[in-house]
């Protein structure tokens, strides 16, 4: 309890009523005025358009504390009823705290958040513990009830969460028993009254985890943590009790849910739909502790269970129960093992192989790409391998960037910069696992409507297949989403592992998968429209390998690489990319309706030697621009923005650029480069979805395979192109079809739409020289 320097009690009805109505308006308050401010933040990561909102999210504690100054310090300083001056001074407290978490919120590594919030925690705590007065009250009974309560409040959480790193476990639970501390040494139960307790501690908590928690875990803290006020009431005056069951609840908030993975890119059904459904149990659950210990106690205060000494015994062995059983459902029906973070870490000295143009024969260009790159990797790599193997630090080297994923620690930190041969290292986010598979999403259609479609007869694809008798045989499309209904009767007889041959043609870093699938159904949706039959695909004769980049919608440099890497040296399932690749069964062209933000660890050059290398290797790669329109330089994610992809803009039936279809020119890389390089349909796209549906989608996902489809048939048709990206570029440049609609104010026109809207017919005419 804080000092209270007015001896003098002044109790009145009125200090009650606002007393009431200030506890029951704080907790909700703050719960709508932290989630606008979170959603405000996640807009800005959904869209480059909206970077301006991020400040909503990092500054919110700022306005937060100068409100709550404004209605609580009042309240702390003129209020004379001693039942709740003490409360209001122990808000105005947790109110201060906040203040200078506020920089927490500019801090993007979670492990140094956690860090400050425990050196932040422990002053303030040794600051409270020398102004208020009174004992710590170790109170052995009320201890051991809540060492028995505390595993079944956190059940849900280990069921439905799954842990961090070591690292992080170690530190976010360090960080949960800081927080609890500092919570019961605030709490001040002088009201007499248990309800009245509850309503000022579950304030207390609200204000408190509000400024405890960043990038999403302070709507965690604050929704499920203040539910406790009940049991740490009825556990009064155990300072040691309530500090307990807030320590343990906290911890496992801060263990179990990665708040970055909350984001509302991953969806409803992904994390944030556990995470919710672990708070509301949680909520429920100290609900009825906490009334079932205060009626308990009411009765034994009472005399009729006065004198039953065994009690806490049983309580005890309840508790060794209730732990053990907490330990099962952890290595049972959880997550046993630990799913934290890593970092990628660039290598200054990137190999060159812009010799490799000149090598005449495909396949000994593809093999002299693939050596040389490996060879490179292995020999600047080693020594940081041999280091990480003796710190058994798990690490995944990469070659197509010359570069190494390795799990995040700050012992890996300190290491990593005493390297001069580390360019700089990024973070490489990994999504923790689900507790069950999402549902597979399929489409609104049972069958093609329209054969072909609006799409294909805008670029005149039909025409090829018509007047040149041209598919887009012999050409292989490295696939590269969230996986490939491989069942599906449009893609399955084009697949080039039909038949189970699943070597060499499909992979899945993500969930390990041995043959062609996809839950999510983006990239089914997107490979159909590149060579799915049925008249939906552009061209149809073409074959396709498969990887997964994006099974969740939200993925990391090396998992991008991961896709890249096999689409240039497919391996065998299980095989290794460094020494089983094979060159010679390389994709022609790569479909990437994806891109990788900030929020996925990657800078503006992270990937940019992969796709030279690619170039240099022959291999065509489009990249759909993303959706961040209309504002002008909002194609500044890789790979769209490089100059050595094709990126791809959308239009909608009429030719005229959708509004979401991002603009150039590109800053993020300092270059004012004009991007989209060109435009093709993307607005109401039908196209096949699992389980043998179909539907319309838009997005620039749904034109850059368009794209993907004319190179292909341009391949198919005139063989010696093949590998020639120059002269396949300038065919695709010269044969556009103007675009006639309105064009942004982003300098140059071509910032808009390209050079146009993609003709295939006319490409395959200009390839064949006719």
């Amino acid at each position: 309890m804080v000092s209270d320097s007015q001896p003098t009690s002044h109790r009145s009805p009125l200090a009650v009523i606002v007393f009431i109505i200030a506890a029951t308006t704080l907790p909700c308050s703050l719960i709508g005025y932290h989630f606008v401010m979170w959603f405000m933040g996640q807009m800005a990561i959904a869209s480059e358009s909206a970077n301006f909102l991020s400040w909503f999210d990092k500054l919110s504690l700022l306005p937060q504390v100068i409100v709550l100054l404004i209605i609580i310090a009042p309240l702390a300083w003129f209020v004379k009823d001693d039942r709740f001056r003490p409360i209001y001074q122990s808000w105005l407290i947790a109110t201060l705290f906040a203040l200078p978490a506020l920089a927490f919120r500019f801090i993007s590594n979670a492990q140094l958040v956690a860090l400050a919030q425990i050196v932040l925690g422990l002053i303030t705590c040794l600051i409270v513990f020398f102004l208020r007065r009174g004992s710590l009250n170790f109170n052995f009974r009320l201890i051991v009830y809540a060492i028995f309560i505390a595993p079944i409040l956190i059940a849900p959480f280990i069921i439905y969460g799954a842990p961090g790193s070591l690292t992080d476990v170690f530190l976010n639970l360090i960080s949960g028993l800081v927080f609890g501390l500092l919570a019961a040494l605030l709490i001040a139960p002088t009201t007499e009254n248990f309800i009245l307790n509850s309503l000022g501690i579950g304030a207390l908590l609200a204000i408190l985890g509000s400024g405890y928690g960043s990038n999403g875990s302070q709507l965690m803290m604050i929704t499920a943590i203040p539910a406790l006020s009940f049991i740490v009431a009825a556990l009064s005056p155990s300072i040691a009790a309530g500090a307990l069951v807030i320590s343990v609840a906290a911890s496992a908030v801060l263990i179990y849910f990665d708040p970055v993975e909350l984001s509302i890119l991953l969806g409803g059904e992904d994390i944030a739909k556990w995470a919710t459904r672990s708070s509301l149990i949680a909520i429920v659950t100290a609900w009825v502790f906490g009334i079932l210990l205060w009626v308990g106690r009411k009765i034994s205060e009472s005399g009729f269970l006065r004198e039953t000494r065994f009690l806490p015994h049983v309580a005890l062995v309840a508790a060794v129960i209730a732990w053990g059983a907490a330990l099962g459902l952890q290595a049972g029906v959880g997550k046993p093992g630990f799913y934290g973070d890593r970092l990628f870490v660039i290598m200054k000295s990137q190999a060159d192989v812009s010799s490799a143009t000149k090598i005449t024969d495909r396949n000994e260009r593809l093999s002299y790409v693939y050596k040389t790159l490996v060879d490179h990797a292995n020999t600047t790599q080693s020594d940081m391998r041999k280091v990480f193997e003796q710190m058994g630090a798990k690490h995944t080297p990469y070659y197509l960037v010359n570069a190494i994923e390795v799990d995040d620690s700050p012992l890996v930190r300190l290491y990593l910069a005493t390297r001069s041969d580390v360019d700089r290292v990024i973070p490489s986010p990994r999504l923790r696992p689900l507790p069950e598979p999402a549902s597979v999403e399929k489409g609104s259609l049972g069958s093609i409507v329209e054969v072909p479609g609006w799409n294909i007869k805008m670029i005149g694809a039909d025409k090829v297949w018509s007047e040149f008798k041209v598919d887009g045989k012999g050409i292989v499309i490295g696939q590269s989403d969230s996986g490939v209904d491989g069942d599906h009767v449009a893609l399955r007889d084009s697949y080039r592992g039909s038949g189970g041959n699943n070597d060499y043609n499909w992979f899945d870093p993500w969930d390990g998968t041995s043959s062609p699938n996809d839950e999510g159904g983006h990239g089914t949706h997107t490979l159909g429209t590149i060579l799915g039959k049925g008249g939906i695909g552009v061209a149809p004769g073409a074959q396709w390998i498969g990887c997964v980049n994006l099974n969740r919608n939200l993925g990391n440099p090396a998992l991008y690489l991961d896709c890249m890497q096999f689409h240039l040296a497919p391996f065998p399932q299980n095989g290794n990319p460094l020494k089983d690749g094979d060159p010679t069964r390389a994709a022609h062209v790569l479909n990437n309706s994806w891109g990788c933000p900030q929020i996925e660890g990657c800078d503006a050059n992270a990937l940019l030697p992969a796709v030279s290398a690619l170039r240099y290797a022959g291999i065509f790669v489009v990249v759909s621009t993303g959706n961040d329109g209309p504002n002008c330089s909002t194609i500044g994610q890789p790979l769209s923005l490089y100059a050595d992809v094709f990126s791809v803009g959308a239009v909608d039936q009429r030719g005229i650029i959708a509004e979401f279809s991002s603009r150039g020119p590109v800053t993020s890389d300092k270059s004012n480069r004009i991007k989209p390089d060109i435009s093709a349909p993307g607005v109401d796209v039908i196209s096949s979805m699992p389980k043998n549906t179909y539907t319309a989608n838009s997005g620039t996902s749904m034109a850059g395979p368009h794209l993907v489809g004319v190179v292909a048939l341009i391949w198919s048709a005139q063989p010696k192109l093949i590998g020639d990206i120059e002269r396949t570029t300038q065919i695709l440049i010269q044969t556009a079809k103007p675009y006639k609609g309105a064009v942004s104010d982003c300098g140059d026109p071509k910032n808009t739409a390209g050079y146009g809207i993609v003709d295939a017919s006319e490409a395959v005419k200009m390839a064949l020289g006719k």
